[in-house]
């Protein structure tokens, strides 16, 4: 485990009794206690490196101030071309940022572009509200518009500095704001949060010790017999994955140690996003809380989900959220495989300029068109025993796939990348092919029938026509 892993986990580990503290104290005391400790953190982590964060917040609240009409678009353009500057400062002569600066810089992107979206649809409410003398009936709104102070405090809040998850600027109002904050759950749903992080964490270290990444890019590892080339990338898919469901975990318990992205369960709240209905407990029945808008994965589903659509629900979930919200809409495609490769692009530059990130997440549309392509053509005509074995072919598959584009999430160079891609024939890309292909086939091959089906019943009516035609004039 690297220095910076250990100080992460460090940072991890104290914001979980940290966060019981934050329990107590008064809205304004509780906003500057989190605030101190954020930027205590960003500047012992980051030192100079903080002014980039600090940029980042300042040209946003410029941007609302003078814009809000535009400001979603402008505060996207605005973040995701300094996160440009950022990677390459190194080009003007400046110091390289640190892991600690890079891992604020994504999360602060995130919240600043959401921040922007909000600030605009505040002001649309509002508009609405005095043309129609009514309400807004949209759920989670805020009730005012931000104060540069509300922008920094929410920008350097201590919780989830690092590690996430993301959450929306109502999501900390609302927790700077919760009634009876003492009496909220807090250690049961943590610990059942951390009652698998050991685990991971042992399984992450033990895989990673017997195959280290390193070795992929050694000639020895190419003299291995294919089977054991292939086998290598679903132990570093297994190693990638113990090692994230740690840290998601430990950071979701940081979160609900704070009572962070606690809602009553009858809001129906989702990941990043929040409650999503109006909910009024019955003051005469007993309120259930839960976690989900600080919920950032779900180990479960995205092992044993079917498809590699829904994998990626489930994987970092709040950051899917918002391009989900923020980027997929505005798409300037309308196919759908054209904007869920839009969306994976998009996803690729805010994870970095690495070629691996693009030849990963570009892959995504493949197999999606490709699973698409055989659930219409072969799926649909089994029964339900043929189904169950197709989705357990398709769940096998769809982990291959998984294992296949994380290759290049953490080779990150495209000749690493290409290179071990090669060691194993492209094997994922010809079968995603082979897949659409085979489904287009066969709808070629329905439309072909429908088409013979179709002359034949027209056939069939010109012979009863001339039939009936004899028939009168015999009669």
């Amino acid at each position: 485990m690297s220095p910076d892993e250990l100080v992460y986990l460090g940072i991890l580990a104290a914001s979980i009794p940290i966060g019981f503290l934050f329990r107590y104290p008064s809205p304004p005391v509780k906003q500057g206690a989190a605030l101190l400790l954020g930027l205590s953190i960003t500047i012992a982590t980051c030192h100079v490196h903080a002014l980039h964060s600090l940029v980042t917040v300042l040209g946003t609240w410029i941007i609302i101030k003078s814009s809000w009409r535009s400001a979603p678009a402008l505060s996207l353009a605005w973040t995701f071309l300094y996160l440009l500057f950022f990677r390459l400062v190194t080009w003007f002569g400046l110091p390289p940022p640190t892991p600690f600066a890079n891992a604020i810089q994504l999360l602060l992107t995130l919240k600043m572009v959401s921040l922007a979206n909000e600030v605009q649809s505040f002001h649309l409410e509002k508009k609405q509200e005095v043309s129609s003398f009514s309400k807004s009936p949209v759920v989670g709104g805020l009730s005012q518009e931000p104060s540069l102070y509300d922008m920094i405090a929410y920008s350097y809040c201590y919780v989830g500095i690092m590690t996430g998850p993301f959450f929306r600027f109502q999501t900390y109002v609302d927790w700077l704001r919760q009634p009876s904050s003492l009496d909220l759950p807090g250690w049961v749903p943590c610990m059942l949060r951390l009652r698998l992080v050991p685990v991971y964490g042992a399984l992450f270290l033990t895989a990673n010790m017997y195959f280290p990444l390193a070795y992929v890019r050694t000639e020895e590892f190419l003299e291995h017999h294919f089977v054991f080339r292939l086998f290598y990338m679903t132990v570093v898919f297994f190693v990638f994955r113990m090692r994230f469901y740690a840290a998601w975990c430990g950071a979701e318990a940081g979160c609900i140690s704070a009572g962070l992205g606690c809602y009553p369960e009858g809001a129906l709240s989702k990941p990043g996003g929040g409650p999503t209905v109006n909910y009024s407990p019955d003051p005469e029945s007993p309120v259930v809380y839960d976690f989900k808008t600080i919920q950032n994965i779900d180990p479960y589903n995205t092992d044993f989900c079917v498809k590699v659509r829904h994998g990626m629900r489930y994987w970092n979930m709040t950051v899917q959220w918002w391009l989900h919200h923020y980027i997929y809409p505005n798409s300037p495609f309308k196919a759908y495989a054209l904007k869920a490769g839009w969306t994976m692009f998009i996803s690729a530059y805010w994870h970095g300029l690495h070629a691996g990130y693009y030849l990963s997440f570009l892959t995504i549309p493949l197999c999606i068109a490709a699973e698409s392509a055989m659930e219409a053509s072969v799926r649909a005509k089994l029964g339900p025993r043929g189904q169950s074995a197709f989705d357990w072919v398709h769940w096998f598959l769809k982990m291959r796939a998984y294992d296949y584009m994380c290759m290049g999430f953490v080779l990150l160079k495209a000749s690493d990348t290409v290179h071990y891609w090669t060691s194993i024939y492209f094997i994922i890309h010809i079968i995603a092919l082979a897949c659409i292909l085979f489904g287009r086939l066969m709808k070629g091959g329905k439309r072909e029938r429908k088409k013979s089906e179709m002359e034949e019943k027209i056939e069939g009516e010109k012979k009863e026509v001339k039939q009936e035609d004899v028939r009168e004039k015999t009669e």
